[in-house]
């Protein structure tokens, strides 16, 4: 092994890194342009994400009111006028107590190359409402709706006994009855629906908020649970079964978050080949060594072009990889790609090399640096562990083996080196 060598498989390995680049860059690009596309047809065709606000109350106060007015008289000349009116007022009330119920079933949707973590959500609210004046006064409860990309089965908003009416509702619907003074009532709301990513309720369509007497009460059918940023965390947690029961809790709260849960992502094809691809210049870096170290040791370097082809097998592992997802399941694709990859490295060493160790040995450190190292992409948060453990592991198994090389004698020019004796000579 010269200098010159080394150059020659630093620049392959280069060339190498800079074409996985652009292939990671393909993957990121067709998912994204995916994702864009695809979320929005997700959401028309199952449901958008649903972001739940309390209902919002009401009582409407009456007031005369005069005004001075412009006017003419019946020879056009300028007249003002005093005119009284009626005047209504809409001033909000909290609400008394609420009590909700929130059931999630997730439903995971694929399309393309992207899984959406879709749901079926059953939602059941009770609230009391009260008539805060001295006299009788029209209470009006306003619902929004979650969602204008979803359905919902089974709607009721019901105030005081009385329905809202039917008809166009747009974005929210409305329901009214007349309290007596400091008279309460109940105000339901419940419906089926569908959505889409996360499930959050919020206390005011925006800014800060006080509720009093809250209670949520959420089961989930998954065991895999988190929250979005900007929510307020339960205060009871209890796993039942496959699932969670969440408990939200306050008997007086002020604030500007929400309640919500972020609803667990499946592993999706495009993201992952996408950084399984931008991790492949270390996976080579460490093969390359390897083979360095073992052709060392044997006596037998390979030349650079040996090197070159050895890279472009692994190569061929992430390009493959990168469109049969596009058609099968990730793990049939990424098996596959393994297998073909290993099979273009074990064929030509063998044929290039010679030497059956050398093989066994390149072939053991493919299997662990380029599928077990790309394979521990699938488990989330342990990539950098695993890679760190392999790292370490190989870096002693290396220290050990060249522990006793010469380097300066393995560099040297070939000229330079100590002629040993000649064969058959003692």
């Amino acid at each position: 092994m010269t200098s010159v060598r080394l150059l020659a498989i630093g620049f392959i390995y280069l060339c190498t890194a800079v074409a996985w680049s652009t292939l990671g860059a393909s993957v990121v690009s067709r998912t994204g342009e995916s994702d864009a596309r695809l979320s929005k047809e997700v959401a028309q065709l199952w449901g958008g994400r649903h972001n739940q606000i309390a209902p919002q109350t009401v009582v409407l106060r009456t007031r005369r009111v005069t005004e001075t007015v412009q006017g003419t008289d019946n020879l056009g000349q300028p007249v003002r006028r005093e005119v009284t009116r009626t005047v209504e007022d809409r001033i909000p009330v909290p609400l008394r107590a609420s009590r909700v119920q929130v059931g999630l079933k997730l439903q995971h949707r694929q399309k393309g190359l992207l899984w959406y973590d879709t749901y079926t959500v059953d939602f059941n609210g009770g609230y009391r409402v009260r008539n805060p004046d001295d006299q009788p006064r029209t209470i009006v409860a306003e619902f929004r709706f979650p969602s204008s990309d979803a359905i919902y089965d089974g709607f009721v908003l019901r105030l005081d006994g009385q329905d809202a009416p039917k008809g166009a509702m747009a974005q929210a619907a409305t329901v009214s009855t007349t309290l007596p003074a400091h008279g309460e009532a109940d105000l339901v709301v419940a419906y089926r629906s569908r959505g889409l990513d996360d499930w959050t309720y919020a206390f005011a369509p925006e800014g800060v908020s006080s509720v009093q007497d809250f209670t949520l009460d959420m089961t989930t059918d998954f065991g895999r649970i988190d929250f979005p940023p900007g929510t307020v965390s339960p205060t009871t947690k209890a796993e039942t079964g496959p699932g969670w029961r969440l408990g939200w809790q306050f008997d007086s709260l002020v604030t500007g978050q929400k309640v919500g849960l972020d609803l667990p992502n499946k592993l999706n094809p495009g993201p992952v080949a996408a950084r399984i691809t931008f991790f492949a210049p270390l996976s080579l870096l460490f093969f390359f060594t390897v083979m360095v170290i073992l052709g060392v040791l044997s006596g037998k370097s390979l030349h650079p072009m040996n090197y070159f082809f050895l890279a472009a097998a692994f190569f061929s592992f992430h390009l493959l990889l990168a469109y049969l997802v596009d058609h099968l399941q990730i793990h049939a694709s990424f098996l596959i790609a393994s297998a073909v990859s290993l099979f273009l490295v074990v064929t030509y060493l063998r044929r290039a090399a010679g030497l059956r160790a050398t093989v066994r040995e390149a072939a053991l450190a493919q299997l662990v640096y380029l599928v077990l190292f790309s394979y521990a992409f699938f488990f989330e948060g342990y990539t950098g562990l695993t890679v760190t453990i392999g790292a370490v592991l190989t870096l002693f198994v290396l220290m050990q083996i060249t522990a006793r090389v010469d380097w300066g004698e393995v560099f040297a020019r070939p000229a330079l080196r100590t002629p040993g004796p000649p064969a058959g000579r003692a």
